[in-house]
Parts: C-alpha cells; sequence; structure tokens
C-alpha cells in the first residue's frame, strides 16, 4: 500500500535549515513507515505570490490549487516553520489560512520549526500546537525544534536525529492507523523564561 507525504516548508533562505529539517523528518517518518511512500515537497517561498493574490481574491491559482490538494490528499503531513518575533512564519500561516475549512479534520500532523537561538523552542507548543488543534489537525506527541547549533554536528546534531527518529516514528504510527508511541512523552518544554521567547528574529 503506497502512503502519501506532504511537506510543506515555509524557509526563506536558500538553503534553508527549515528544508533540511524537513527532509530528515521525512526521511525518518518513511524508514518507520517501512512502506511505499510518496513524499511531496512543498516550498512556500514559491507560492508567496500566489497565497497572497488568493487571500485578495479569494481563488487560487492553478499552481497554489495543487499544492493544496496535495495536502488535503496526504495521508500524514510534516510542516516546518522558521521562528519570526517568537512565533510561526506569515507566509506559514497564510498558507493555512488559504485551505477550505475541516481539509485537516483527523489528519496525522508533525510540527517541526527552526531559530538561530535554543530560546524559540517554545514555539512549538505555544504557537504551532494551538494553530493545527484549531484546524482540527492531529500533532504528533513530539515536535522538532532545531536551533543553528543543532546544525554544527557532534553531541548537538546527535540529540536532534534522536529526536527527529522519535518525532517521524509517532507520526508513522499515527498514518498506519497504530498508536503514537507508547510510553514516550513529547518534547518537554525548554526551561526558559517565556519573556525571553520575544528577543530576536530568525530567517532560516
Amino acid at each position: 500500500m503506497t502512503r502519501t507525504l506532504a511537506v510543506v516548508t515555509a524557509g526563506l533562505s536558500q538553503p534553508s535549515s527549515s528544508r533540511l529539517l524537513a527532509d530528515r523528518l521525512a526521511a525518518g517518518t518513511v524508514t518507520a513507515l517501512g512502506d511505499d511512500v510518496d513524499v511531496e515537497v512543498i516550498e512556500l517561498r514559491d507560492f508567496a505570490v500566489d497565497v497572497t493574490n488568493n487571500l485578495l481574491t479569494g481563488f487560487p491559482s492553478p499552481k497554489l490549487r495543487a499544492a493544496i490538494d496535495t495536502v488535503e490528499r496526504a495521508d500524514g503531513l510534516i510542516v516546518v516553520t522558521p521562528v519570526f518575533t517568537a512565533s510561526y512564519s506569515g507566509l506559514f500561516k497564510s498558507f493555512f489560512d488559504v485551505l477550505d475549512q475541516g481539509v485537516l479534520e483527523g489528519k496525522p500532523v508533525l510540527l517541526g520549526a527552526t531559530g538561530g537561538t535554543e530560546r524559540h523552542s517554545l514555539v512549538l507548543d505555544l504557537q504551532l500546537r494551538p494553530l493545527f488543534g484549531y484546524l482540527r489537525a492531529t500533532p504528533a506527541p513530539t515536535g522538532v525544534y532545531a536551533a543553528s547549533s543543532d546544525w554544527g554536528g557532534g553531541e548537538a546534531l546527535g540529540a536532534l536525529q534522536k529526536r527527529v527518529e522519535r518525532a517521524g516514528g509517532e507520526l508513522a504510527a499515527m498514518v498506519a492507523g497504530r498508536p503514537a508511541t507508547a510510553g514516550q512523552a513529547r518534547e518537554p518544554f525548554a526551561s526558559v523564561p517565556f519573556e525571553q521567547l520575544l528577543a530576536g528574529t530568525d530567517g532560516q
């Protein structure tokens, strides 16, 4: 049985750490599924004008309609946003604003984010989970945040890869109709005062 994963990444730079994280999450999910899997990647920077026009007119371009259809028909969804001012990017939010109401209901989704500092890791629980809860999707227990320091190799990169594998395994279980990995709590909150999240931006 062939399953489809849609990967939505909102990185603006090229190369993009958001795309790099998205690719790792997709690979971890595919490995855990152990089945035929089609992975379709949507890089939102290629749809910025189309999304804006859709918000203004109410009608998607054929290019944007194809991307929306990819998300709607996917068995599972992986989303990764860079952090801007302690929240998801405007382009990321605007893309999900143009989806028809209810299309994500019950859809398994793996949440990811990237930023320049570890202080923004709470964006997963304070911003992304409420958004996808409102959209009635079903987030995997573990979200994955990657700071710039996580890409430096060594112990930090190894720890990131462990989080990626755990999250990918959880999404795979949800896509396959099994409970997400029993006994594994989601990634804990970082022990950072909330006020510190309000400092800094990132364009990953």
